[in-house]
């Protein structure tokens, strides 16, 4: 069946994204390339969970980042010390920290996206001179947000929280990407795509590959990716928008009751 979109997105964000689209008439395959595992602390990760109150803001860069987060906070301490800002890279992240820890979360501007260059334009973040920020995130990751922020004069400390574990594609999906043998591949993450690419033919390179920032347009280009589409954000409603609309009724199979709706 040619007409499935391949997504590379893991865990429980995968599958809300797979529902998405299905309910979208779209027919979804998971590549099932990338496993994420929890870490245990640091030592200096500890000594950030104990000084939490002394920080003025936490970071956090992903709806696992904020799960492993919230699961961390409630072993050092039994309320949630009063007065911190949470800042998310995107939607997905705040609803994580509100559901997980009952706060709100400050986020990029609603027309900029969802990523990291994003954040940096939130006018708190701007001024952060003297200020200690906590960053959660994945065990490795961009250093665009501390590099940034500590030449603004913020004193940033990286919390890791889990680990990526990548893997070959199984059969068939390896067949797929040697072949061409889909309508749309989704990638949301430079890692995820550069490891993706090894196993990628010919005819996959100029298949439509949608990605869901600028950033990864140009790291896609550079690795021979010949079908570039951006999506307006990394949230499901985003990238099934730029999917529906790259794709149209050519190339995908929808279903039944999905016809004539706009």
């Amino acid at each position: 069946m040619a007409g499935r979109v391949l997504l590379t997105r893991p865990g429980e964000r995968g599958e809300v994204l797979a529902r998405t689209l299905e309910r979208s008439g779209l027919v979804t395959a998971a590549l099932d390339i990338l496993r994420l595992e929890p870490l245990a602390l640091s030592d200096s990760g500890r000594a950030a969970l104990l000084d939490l109150d002394q920080f003025h803001g936490i970071i956090v860069v992903s709806p696992q980042a904020a799960t492993c987060l919230a699961e961390a906070i409630a072993s050092y301490w039994p309320q949630l010390p009063q007065g911190l800002r949470f800042y998310a890279v995107g939607e997905a992240t705040a609803e994580r920290l509100y559901t997980e820890l009952g706060v709100p979360a400050v986020l990029p501007p609603r027309a900029s996206g969802e990523h990291s260059e994003a954040l940096l334009e939130v006018a708190s973040l701007k001024a952060v001179a003297g200020k200690r920020l906590l960053l959660a995130r994945g065990e490795s990751g961009r250093e665009l947000l501390p590099e940034r922020l500590r030449e603004r004069g913020a004193d940033v400390e990286v919390l890791a929280l889990y680990r990526r574990h990548y893997r070959a594609p199984s059969s068939p999906a390896k067949g797929w990407l040697e072949q061409g043998d889909f309508a749309a591949l989704v990638v949301t993450s430079g890692e995820i795509l550069q490891h993706l690419v090894t196993w990628c033919g010919p005819v996959a390179l100029n298949q439509p590959l949608i990605v869901s920032s600028p950033r990864l347009a140009t790291l896609a280009g550079t690795l021979g990716f010949g079908s570039l589409h951006v999506a307006s954000g990394a949230s499901p409603a985003a990238l099934n928008a730029e999917i529906r609309a790259v794709l149209g009724p050519k190339g995908a199979t929808f279903d039944q009751g999905d016809h004539g709706k706009g």
